[in-house]
């Protein structure tokens, strides 16, 4: 395996499990065993909002951090392409 740098790693783990969580939530299972009878109207609607913002906020993190959006990753990208290091 490559030397991956740290952040990008729990950046991609964060990720992967808001969109399994979010699919769970999609087709209506709870990431957590429990059942109707545990969970109420209120409760449930905390769990899926907070499901909501938490994948949203890790894809923007995810994103920003991995693509070129700021002067100074552009400036990177430019450095990378004149030394042939990206397509």
């Amino acid at each position: 395996m490559k030397n991956f740098d740290k952040g990008t790693v729990v950046r991609t783990v964060l990720l992967f499990i808001a969109l399994v969580n979010q699919t769970l939530i999609m087709f209506g299972k709870a990431a957590l065993p429990v059942t109707e009878d545990q969970v109420n109207t209120l409760a449930d609607a905390l769990y899926t909002t907070g499901s909501t913002v938490f994948t949203i906020v890790t894809s923007v993190i995810a994103w920003y951090k991995n693509n070129y959006v700021t002067g100074k990753g552009k400036l990177q990208k430019e450095v990378l392409k004149q030394k042939g290091l990206t397509k």
